[in-house]
């Protein structure tokens, strides 16, 4: 599979499990699974960038996406297409280039037009028919390092777990 140069994601559903947790404050909470972090580690060593693209707007996926150091992050975004399309002209990209994974509704325009796309198990069927590549594990359990994994191929795989194995 070519490799894509860009992989975008959204966040509640795909690296959480779509829950909303408050507390007696009233802040909220999401508990986001660290074997996604791989993910990254892997996209980044291909050469390849990672974006968040999200209608919720926290510091909690600014901290988590500044943790991780990835390339792009869009939050409280209505029309996800349209920053798509700017950042397609940004990174002098277009669509063939992209990976998308999203888990519904305001995910369908990018799932339908990235070559490659990935839907969570948990998602609704009406929205898992729009991935590209079959995804075994629902949202907040590992899916975007899965949906990664299945990009890079188990050949490409091994040749980053030499560069982290020696």
């Amino acid at each position: 599979m070519k490799l894509p140069q860009l992989i975008l994601t959204d966040i509640d559903g795909v690296w959480t499990d779509g829950g909303m947790y408050y507390d007696q404050s009233g802040n909220e909470l999401k508990k986001f699974n660290t074997s996604d972090s791989a993910g990254i580690l892997m996209a980044h060593y291909f050469g390849i960038k990672v974006g968040i693209i999200t209608g919720e707007t926290t510091s909690i996926v600014e901290r988590r996406a500044n943790k991780l150091k990835i390339d792009y992050l869009y939050q409280g975004v209505t029309d996800k297409y349209i920053v798509l399309h700017n950042l397609l002209k940004q990174e002098n990209i277009t669509l063939n280039d992209i990976a998308y994974i999203g888990d519904d509704i305001n995910d369908i325009k990018i799932l339908q037009s990235a070559p490659i796309s990935g839907v969570p198990i948990s998602a609704a069927e009406y929205i898992y028919r729009y991935s590209t590549i079959p995804l075994t594990k629902r949202g907040g359990e590992g899916v975007f390092r899965e949906f990664v994994e299945k990009i890079l191929g188990k050949e490409r795989i091994e040749q980053f777990l030499q560069q982290y194995t020696l």
